[in-house]
C-alpha cells in the first residue's frame, strides 16, 4: 500500500510503498502523535526504513491496499 508523509518545512513530501497493514501504519503514527515515541519509523517493501521526528509530522495519507494487474486487458 502507499503511504504518503508530509514533513513540516520540506518541500516535497515522502511516498513510500509498505507491505504492513494500513491498521499497523495508523498504529504508529497514532503511537508517534500521542508522545508515546517521538519518531515515526515505517518499512517500504525493500526492507528500508523511513523515519520522521513526531514534532515535524504535517500529514499521513494511507493508501488502499493495490491489486497489482498483469497483462493488457480493457480499460
Amino acid at each position: 500500500m502507499e503511504v504518503k508523509i508530509g514533513v513540516q518545512h520540506a518541500n516535497r513530501e515522502l511516498v513510500l510503498e509498505s507491505e504492513q497493514s494500513p491498521d499497523e501504519v495508523q498504529q504508529a503514527v497514532a503511537d508517534a502523535l500521542s508522545g508515546s515515541s517521538a519518531l515515526l519509523q515505517l518499512t517500504d517493501d525493500k526492507g528500508r526504513r523511513v523515519i520522521v521526528p513526531a514534532d515535524r509530522l504535517a500529514y499521513v495519507e494511507i493508501g488502499e491496499v493495490s491489486i497489482r494487474k498483469v497483462g493488457f486487458g480493457a480499460i
